[in-house]
């Protein structure tokens, strides 16, 4: 476990901020990367995870988590050891946002993590870097263009779901002949035939005629 940062001052000189301000353009002068980790991720165990430990090598990182199971899947063990692993200031470097999230929504829930922790992100790739006004402007640009997939989604379902409407069609799945499922019930026990034979016959699907059968039977045991 890494031991926690010690709490110093920091004094710059007028000529040093202003020599900050000519070379990168920046009004102000943003704090300084304490420490460079790397994480790496491939989505099966077949895969080798060596080009990008070797790019994130030579992006100079100090330590790399790594793990080998698909982006869609919750449990990380790497992804979480890092997690506990990083301090304020620090960077986190990958070689792609890919190999970090699984989904534009994943990826900005992450970057508010990492904002909310004080961390930076730095994408190889994508050359984004947090800690410049563009690698964050391109990021909130991404919000945005997130925010209105999911309107114009919502527009789209609401515009299909009134044309429905308009065509008398109520959405959802057709309803089961109630005559159907009484004669898959007196063939299926009145008969040596199985459930799924008599659910062929018939043509209802076997997990409704199983619920139809369970409710008829219950009923008859009220009577």
């Amino acid at each position: 476990m890494r031991k926690p940062l010690r709490k110093t001052k920091c004094i710059f000189r007028r000529d040093v901020l202003a020599f900050w301000i000519i070379a990168t353009g920046e009004s102000s002068l943003s704090p300084p990367s304490l420490h460079r980790f790397g994480y790496a991720r491939v989505s099966s165990v077949g895969q080798n995870l060596d080009s990008q430990v070797d790019a994130l090598q030579k992006a100079e990182c100090e330590k790399i988590f790594s793990d080998k199971t698909a982006g869609s899947r919750m449990d990380r063990p790497g992804w979480d050891q890092l997690m506990e692993y990083v301090r304020p200031a620090d960077t986190l470097v990958v070689t792609e946002l890919s190999r970090m999230t699984r989904s534009l929504l994943n990826l900005l829930e992450t970057v508010k993590l990492l904002e909310q922790r004080q961390v930076n992100l730095v994408s190889l790739r994508e050359n984004i870097d947090t800690r410049t006004a563009t690698g964050r402007c391109f990021l909130s640009m991404m919000g945005a263009i997130h925010q209105m997939e999911r309107e114009l989604r919502a527009e789209r379902a609401a515009a299909g779901r009134a044309s429905a409407r308009a065509r008398g069609k109520t959405g959802g799945r057709p309803r089961t002949d109630v005559a159907k499922l009484e004669n898959a019930r007196v063939l299926y026990e009145n008969s040596g035939k199985t459930a799924n034979e008599v659910c062929k016959i018939v043509g209802v699907g076997r997990r409704i005629f199983f619920t139809y059968l369970a409710k008829q039977r219950e009923t008859a045991q009220t009577l």
